[in-house]
């Protein structure tokens, strides 16, 4: 993982026109596969790229076990929701799993359910990523941290056009890619998503990126985390409000509306760019 420290919104879409030339630069020179760009912001520099399944219960669960959790779930939440989702009961999960490979996923069981949790504030071994720079930098700059001096934007790029190798007993990063219906959220904010996951005495577990972006395999998760200085929270949201980027543009809800109306009368009015 290469880390840039910048001084400013402009220097930060400075490298987004640069990551998207390289990109083309690319493809251009190779017949192989080189993935999009994907972003993430955190409004916290010093944050590790960690899953809210990490953040709430710790590290290395089983695909397995976290599965159990999630079919349990199921019924208080279709009852809530009005929802159904028609997923492999835990034995035929089992059964899946048998074949699994970290780099050959090619269906991913109950991702669509997987999703939704996620975006509800379920724990997940999901890292939401978006197709968008400046979804990102909402994101990193929405809720700054009074205690936080500056904020963090990713940008990641799991195929680079020179193929990819998995490791088991390290674990893999997999992109699982933005086709499946789920909750409009999803889309609003252009939504894709990775697990990390290896195996262990032959069992299959969710594991950390951080660990793996910090090792820098060459040629495959160009990861590079772009820190920007907090004080430019103001003039970024009022940017990106002017893309039609907010709160409710990406969440679509009541709430989200009144945090949109509440930024703009109290931190955005009258602001200069």
């Amino acid at each position: 993982m290469k880390e840039e420290h910048l001084s400013s919104w402009e220097n930060f879409e400075n490298q987004i026109g640069a990551l998207s030339r390289f990109r083309t630069e690319q493809k251009e020179s190779t017949p192989l596969y080189v993935s999009d760009v994907l972003f993430r912001g955190q409004s916290n520099s010093r944050w590790d790229l960690l899953t809210t399944l990490e953040r709430y219960a710790g590290p290395d669960w089983t695909l397995y076990d976290y599965y159990r959790k999630i079919f349990a779930a199921k019924p208080r939440v279709e009852s809530f929701t009005g929802k159904t989702w028609q997923i492999p009961t835990p034995p035929e999960y089992e059964k899946w799993l048998e074949d699994y490979n970290p780099l050959g996923i090619f269906e991913f069981k109950a991702y669509d359910y997987m999703v939704y949790l996620r975006h509800h504030g379920f724990p997940s071994p999901l890292l939401d990523w978006t197709a968008s720079p400046y979804v990102a930098a909402y994101f990193a700059f929405r809720d700054v941290l009074s205690t936080a001096d500056s904020v963090a934007i990713f940008a990641y790029i799991e195929h680079v056009g020179q193929g990819k190798e998995a490791c088991s007993s390290e674990g893999s990063i997999y992109g699982l890619g933005p086709y499946v219906t789920t909750h409009k959220r999803h889309f609003l904010q252009q939504s894709e998503y990775t697990i990390c996951s290896r195996l262990e005495n032959g069992r299959a577990l969710y594991t950390s990126h951080e660990s793996l972006f910090c090792k820098g395999a060459d040629g495959q998760d160009l990861l590079r985390k772009f820190v920007l200085p907090a004080s430019e929270r103001t003039k970024v949201l009022k940017r990106l409000d002017l893309y039609n980027v907010h709160a409710y543009s990406l969440f679509g809800s009541e709430e989200s509306l009144m945090e949109t109306i509440a930024v703009r009368e109290f931190r955005l009015r009258g602001t200069d760019l």
